[in-house]
């Protein structure tokens, strides 16, 4: 069976097709130059960034809804980094912030009509996740220096180092798997669920499982960030 193509690829692609053909660069008509998951994520990034340039513009000493729906948001991750890391994690908030919008607004927008998720395609995961590894143990080593930080995966006592750093190996490299292979699962499952619902019984059936999907592509989101948040205290802690 031949995969649907969303129209947003089609026009995307036909644009980059035509002006490749005006500049005489090649490529293969057959297929797409661009993928579907990057045509969306990166609709997803402009969205979002075009959102929040147009909420800037408009900040105001009496907040209407919007402004105090995102000083919610702040908030939110305010509490949570200054729970986990104090104070000193405040300045990891518009990166955390900006990571958990992306892949919340990333989940959700696969459920609009011929929109997909980006987020259901293992790559921009697996991206997600890579970002997430290079920060934290960046960070880490920023703080403590390269032997400080190594010193860290060594235990609390040196003769149980060769134990406890093979251990502390593993776990660290199986962190972006876990994070990527974790949401991948949920929002293609969910995705595919919605799909074969809505072949089965449309209209009106897919509408629970389309509410539930909501609150599970929220809850994906808030999962990664917590996680991400865990691993950047852990790395900046004194002892982990």
């Amino acid at each position: 069976m031949e995969e649907h193509k969303l129209i947003i690829v089609e026009l995307v692609n036909k644009l980059v097709k035509w002006f490749l053909s005006a500049v005489g660069i090649g490529f293969d008509n057959t297929k797409d130059v661009i993928p579907s998951h990057i045509v969306m994520a990166l609709l997803v990034t402009v969205v979002i960034i075009f959102f929040f340039k147009m909420t800037v513009k408009n900040l105001s000493l009496f907040p209407g809804k919007m402004q105090n729906a995102l000083e919610m948001f702040y908030k939110f991750f305010q509490g949570l980094v200054d729970d986990m890391m104090g104070h000193e994690g405040r300045k990891f908030i518009p990166v955390l912030g900006t990571l958990a919008t992306f892949i919340a607004v990333s989940n959700l927008v696969g459920l609009l009509p011929e929109m997909g998720s980006p987020t259901a395609n293992l790559n921009v995961t697996v991206g997600c996740a890579l970002f997430v590894f290079l920060y934290y143990h960046y960070h880490g080593v920023k703080k403590h220096g390269v032997w400080g930080y190594v010193k860290t995966f060594m235990g609390p006592a040196w003769w149980l180092a060769w134990l406890i750093l093979p251990i502390e190996i593993v776990s660290h490299f199986s962190r972006p798997l876990s994070l990527a292979m974790r949401l991948f699962g949920n929002i293609l499952g969910e995705d595919l669920v919605i799909i074969i619902i809505a072949g089965l019984v449309p209209f009106v059936a897919p509408l629970p499982v389309m509410a539930l999907a909501v609150f599970t592509s929220l809850l994906q989101a808030f999962i990664f960030i917590m996680l991400s948040t865990i691993y950047l205290a852990g790395a900046m802690a004194e002892e982990h």
